[in-house]
């Protein structure tokens, strides 16, 4: 048997190292090639069920916010067969609500469908998911819809972490963070896309200033 150098001893205790150990594999990029992929999804445990994040563009308001190298997307929970969104309405009861998964008509015209995300798995039933549901509706009312601060991406985010402690993309959302950071940006926006309320009361001037005049 032929003996090991010291440097060939030094070489293959390197080695095993970094076969459980990366902190300095960006230094050898080599490395990489016998580390085992960590961003591949692990495989569901008998019981489990997908959680998939089904995106949209809203193409009435990226063709505002295109220019500023951000877009603004419409995003739902897709589980044990339904899509799982919140949308904005003037009323105090829940704005979350079901449609058939990536059906962008059932949202109206000016959404479509992007592309879907796997977020993980859960281990919820479908009725612990309704039930997860309603109490969200609780948070994540329709009077409280806020384009930039309480949107239907911070419920997809809120309700991917309760169903499997992780969250969503952080491109979805970049707009409302964007904006936080450069509160301008949302003074650039009309009013009436922010919330329901300021919708409904733009709504209500215009209809007063088109109807006719009634004489005395």
């Amino acid at each position: 048997m032929r003996a090991v150098t010291p440097r060939e001893s030094s070489k293959c205790h390197f080695t095993k190292q970094h076969t459980v150990s990366c902190g300095i594999c960006t230094m050898f990029p080599s490395c990489m090639s016998i580390l085992p992929r960590r961003n591949e999804p692990r495989p569901p445990r008998p019981g489990q069920t997908p959680v998939v994040l089904n995106v949209y563009d809203m193409y009435w308001t990226n063709w505002y916010t295109a220019g500023a190298g951000v877009g603004v997307f419409h995003s739902g929970v897709q589980v044990h067969g339904s899509e799982w969104a919140y949308g904005g309405h003037p009323y105090a009861f829940t704005g979350v609500f079901e449609i058939t998964p990536r059906d962008e008509r059932e949202l109206g015209e000016q959404f479509r469908f992007r592309q879907s995300v796997h977020i993980g798995y859960t281990d919820f039933s479908e009725e612990e998911v309704r039930r997860l549901v309603t109490e969200l509706g609780k948070q994540f009312r329709g009077d409280r819809y806020h384009l930039m601060n309480n949107n239907c991406n911070h419920f997809t985010s809120a309700f991917c972490l309760a169903l499997c402690d992780k969250d969503i993309p952080a491109w979805v959302n970049r707009l409302a963070y964007v904006s936080s950071c450069v509160p301008f940006l949302q003074r650039c926006l009309p009013k009436e896309w922010l919330t329901p309320a300021a919708l409904q009361q733009s709504l209500a001037v215009h209809s007063r200033s088109s109807s006719p005049i009634t004489p005395q």
